[in-house]
């Protein structure tokens, strides 16, 4: 566990969810906020969703600014930087500084960390531990992103997945997406079957329950219905494991020490990458004001991802007044 962290008097931390439909995955959420809140009080903590659930993002930000506070800092609550993280976050929250007069200081992405290996291991070791012994080296994984256009936050589940397989032991290891990128869950999982091991974990690389996890399990099943005479394995997502905690708290730290930046290397609003040439230097603009707050009280929304996430970084990877 990190040690305490003691952030200046005039300082709040704000958490930036993606937000969902379900309500469970609303109510986790809440539940890593009030964690991190216990580990930094009296340091005040607010949270709030991009979309389809609320509280949404501006509304913590109220909630701090009734404090008396000089500045915030604001998290992703989000695995990787795919357009969300490196968009649609930083312009509501240069629009709230801008209109509101509040230095805000945006932290970097949860990322591929050590601590979230550690969490992913465990889930995955849960899983195991609770199944009839079977040797690791005859065993498969697959690790299942939620997908999306930004070809490196694809790439990183990859990454994760490499080396978990690696780290665990496993004989080999699958990637799959559930929506947006591919292979899709369904199509991986067949693959993966077809590859001739008796056991197959299936590992969701997911923050939260939701939608998309459920569906995740859900296919898993009809996948090992087709083939009895494998066994799959559904292992837990990361959810409020304390590595992930920790990760939280991590990045807030980063903002104290500048350090902030985000993998600019293959960012595909920086730097002309194949397949995204339309998006390099694409200003950044939220697309997301419609669907906030929608999706908890029963109405449904369609939201449809265009595949431009147009953004563009402040220096450090702060976001600033634009």
């Amino acid at each position: 566990m990190m040690k305490q962290l003691n952030l200046p008097d005039d300082t709040g931390v704000m958490l930036c969810g993606h937000g969902s439909r379900d309500e469970g995955a609303c109510a986790q959420f809440a539940g890593i906020a009030s964690a991190i809140a216990q580990r930094l009080a009296p340091t005040p903590v607010a949270y709030g969703y991009l979309e389809f659930a609320t509280p949404i993002i501006r509304d913590g930000l109220d909630r701090l600014r009734e404090t008396p506070l000089k500045r915030i800092i604001a998290l992703p609550g989000m695995l990787f930087a795919a357009g969300h993280v490196k968009n649609d976050v930083p312009s509501v929250l240069n629009t709230y500084a801008r209109d509101n007069g509040l230095e805000i200081r945006m932290g970097r992405d949860l990322g591929i960390d050590a601590r979230l290996l550690e969490a992913a291991g465990d889930r995955i070791g849960e899983a195991l531990a609770e199944a009839e012994p079977y040797p690791l080296d005859q065993t498969a994984l697959v690790v299942i992103g939620r997908g999306t256009s930004d070809s490196d936050a694809n790439g990183n589940v990859c990454k994760v997945a490499r080396m978990l397989w690696e780290g665990l032991g496993f004989a080999h290891a699958e990637v799959g997406y559930s929506g947006v990128a591919h292979p899709r869950v369904d199509v991986i999982l067949e693959r993966t079957a077809k590859l001739g091991f008796k056991r197959i974990v299936v590992f969701p690389y997911f923050l939260f329950t939701g939608v998309l996890v459920r569906r995740i399990y859900d296919q898993t099943d009809e996948v090992a219905a087709l083939h009895p005479s494998i066994e799959f394995l559904k292992a837990g997502y990361l959810n409020d494991h304390p590595a992930v905690v920790d990760t939280f708290l991590d990045r807030i730290a980063g903002v104290l020490d500048n350090d902030t930046a985000m993998n600019c290397q293959l960012c595909k609003y920086r730097v002309q990458i194949l397949g995204h040439e339309a998006s390099l230097g694409a200003p950044q603009e939220s697309h997301h004001h419609h669907v906030e707050g929608i999706g908890t009280d029963g109405h449904h929304h369609h939201h449809h991802h265009d595949g431009h996430d147009h953004h563009h970084h402040g220096p450090n990877g702060h976001a600033v007044p634009e």
